[in-house]
């Protein structure tokens, strides 16, 4: 039996706090979340290791540093609404579901999504809404969002998020095709700004105009 909490903790210690995340809302988070749950069982011996994990239908579940640092760079508050594009293992979900107030995620394949819910309804998340849809379409109806985060690479940022975004809003996306960067989008009133980060490598976002 593998003392989860442990490797837990050594992945927090050494991944997260290593590389200069240090806000403790974020670390405490990602100690209190079992990243090993929303993982396939085949894999949980790799759950807490420093690289992506599969979980099916060709996706992912994201290196847990690139985890904490899409979270960082979204500056959380206890009372924003977030929008979330790619729900996938639902992870990433839960970390948003403990710093933000409430969260709306968008997911396109089926599998991933129900899974998803059920399991982050059986932890007992009562501030997470679904949707099963495109996500480059982001979801209108509970616009617009404080933050939004993106889960998959986009060509470019996508129409519809940027609408869907406040102004003085924040939004963390990959963008590329074979050479992807990780961006920070902050919407004022003038526009949006591009912030590059550092080279990503992530599923691409099936956007609206593919099918």
């Amino acid at each position: 039996m593998r003392d989860y909490a442990k490797l837990r903790e050594r992945m927090v210690r050494d991944q997260i706090e290593a590389r200069g995340i240090k806000d403790r809302r974020i670390i405490e988070a990602m100690v209190k979340v079992e990243r090993h749950l929303f993982v396939p069982k085949d894999y949980r011996q790799e759950a807490y290791d420093d690289h992506p994990v599969p979980i099916g239908e060709g996706q992912t579940i994201s290196q847990p540093y690139i985890v904490a640092y899409m979270t960082h760079l979204l500056n959380l508050h206890p009372d924003d609404r977030v929008l979330e594009i790619g729900t996938g293992s639902g992870y990433q979900t839960a970390i948003l579901a403990e710093l933000a107030g409430e969260i709306f995620t968008v997911e396109r394949i089926p599998s991933l999504l129900y899974k998803a819910k059920d399991l982050l309804d059986e932890l007992g998340y009562e501030n997470i809404r679904f949707k099963l849809g495109n996500g480059s379409c982001g979801w209108e109806e509970w616009a617009p969002y404080d933050k939004i985060v993106v889960t998959a690479a986009a060509r470019s940022i996508p129409d519809p998020l940027i609408k869907q975004l406040k102004v003085g809003g924040r939004m963390v996306i990959p963008i590329g095709t074979f050479d992807q960067n990780l961006y920070l989008i902050i919407k004022d009133e003038k526009g949006v700004r591009r912030y590059e980060q550092f080279p990503v490598l992530f599923v691409p976002l099936i956007e609206e105009r593919e099918g």
